[in-house]
């Protein structure tokens, strides 16, 4: 694995493919935070989040086989970019993926997105993916809240995926591994 140290629109979007370092066409971001990136400008590839693949109308997750399906099929194409890490699909993301892009911010910093994004999602009533709404007893008082995900799972992705990067079967990927929204816009700019 190829190392470079150093985002996103709504649609997960990464710079122009022709700037892409290296010529790389297949790209799998990797989002700490689940809070959203910076904004990544235009692109020719196709871009999927993942989470939009995962979560079907009310919340209700895909069944395991209709989402590996649905991961398959996107990343089937030439040139694509997918915007989220589920260890149910990674084997298939980063089989086929050459670049991965690690948004790893700072903990406070990550917590704070968190919060602004989903008070926004809240206040605003935003429909994701076409059919879903974030929910107050749900982001506050339950298991299923991101905030709740957030402290159990972010010192350990913080651990596990240098480890999964190590693996033989992802040694063909190249890392972007960007640690601060500063050194994200610095990348970008490279890419133009």
């Amino acid at each position: 694995m190829r190392s470079i140290h150093g985002g996103e629109d709504s649609r997960g979007r990464l710079g122009t493919g022709d700037a892409v370092p290296n010529q790389h066409h297949w790209h799998n971001r990797l989002r700490q935070d689940r809070a959203g990136a910076p904004s990544f400008t235009e692109t020719r590839h196709s871009a999927y989040r993942v989470d939009a693949l995962h979560w079907q109308p009310n919340w209700t997750e895909a069944t395991t086989e209709t989402f590996r399906a649905q991961v398959e099929s996107a990343v089937r194409q030439d040139q694509w970019i997918a915007d989220g890490n589920y260890g149910i699909a990674r084997d298939i993301i980063w089989s086929r993926a050459n670049l991965v892009v690690w948004l790893d911010y700072p903990y406070l910093f990550t917590l704070w997105r968190l919060f602004r994004r989903t008070m926004r999602r809240l206040l605003t009533r935003e429909l994701l993916w076409g059919h879903s709404r974030e929910s107050w007893r749900v982001q506050f008082l339950s298991k299923d809240s991101l905030f709740l995900w957030f402290f159990q799972s972010y010192n350990r992705r913080r651990r596990e995926i240098p480890l999964w990067l190590q693996r033989p079967e992802y040694a063909h990927l190249q890392l972007v591994r960007l640690r601060h929204p500063r050194e994200t816009r610095c990348w970008l700019s490279e890419l133009h």
